[in-house]
């Protein structure tokens, strides 16, 4: 199950930016590579478990796909404008004692509402899975995915975990916190402006 165009596809799609990078990276930053260890693999558990999942009722899901995007967008983006909410939050006085990273049941959990995921997912199933594929390719399928998704995603988390001595001073770390906030911020309203129906903003 591991070819070459599953793991371009996977690797391109997993390493490129999108919420899970931004957040890994301030992650990275905030809380070290060890913290955000929980985080990296509930993003790949939680994407392997969801290509299973997807994948193995993927005909089903197609017909309900449509009917289910703009309430998914919705939440999805929801849920990232409330994360950049608490990314701004992070790194100002008197909160330091108060932050966590985000743990792997969230992370994993998350994917559920990640547009960038779902489209992943859909186009795995789509692409990668043969005509009357069984449970067990079905499942093979996702343990590739979450195999090839986790070390592209670490490079995220170990990319904010270098960056830590150069964000020492609050002010910096502020400023850095503040740019993921607006990075995961501006992620959501472009991702809400694209997948809205036309003419609803005209």
């Amino acid at each position: 199950m591991l070819d070459l165009p599953l793991m371009t596809y996977v690797a391109t799609m997993s390493v490129t930016p999108g919420p899970n990078n931004i957040m890994l990276a301030a992650s990275g930053v905030n809380f070290g590579f060890r913290r955000t260890l929980p985080h990296m693999l509930g993003i790949s558990v939680g994407h392997g478990v969801q290509v299973v999942l997807v994948g193995g009722t993927v005909a089903w899901a197609m017909n309900w796909i449509e009917a289910l995007r703009l309430p998914l967008v919705l939440l999805g983006c929801s849920y990232l404008l409330w994360l950049a909410w608490r990314q701004a939050q992070a790194g100002r006085p008197g909160n330091a004692g108060q932050a966590r990273p985000l743990g792997f049941v969230g992370a994993a959990l998350f994917q559920w509402v990640n547009p960038k995921a779902w489209m992943m997912v859909l186009n795995v199933a789509i692409l990668f899975l043969p005509q009357g594929a069984g449970w067990a390719a079905v499942a093979l399928l996702g343990l590739s995915c979450a195999v090839i998704n986790l070390p592209c995603i670490a490079l995220w988390a170990g990319i904010g975990d270098r960056m830590r001595s150069l964000l020492e001073r609050p002010a910096a770390l502020r400023t850095f916190n503040l740019t993921m906030a607006a990075l995961l911020g501006a992620t959501a309203v472009w991702i809400l402006v694209d997948e809205l129906p036309a003419g609803v903003l005209a």
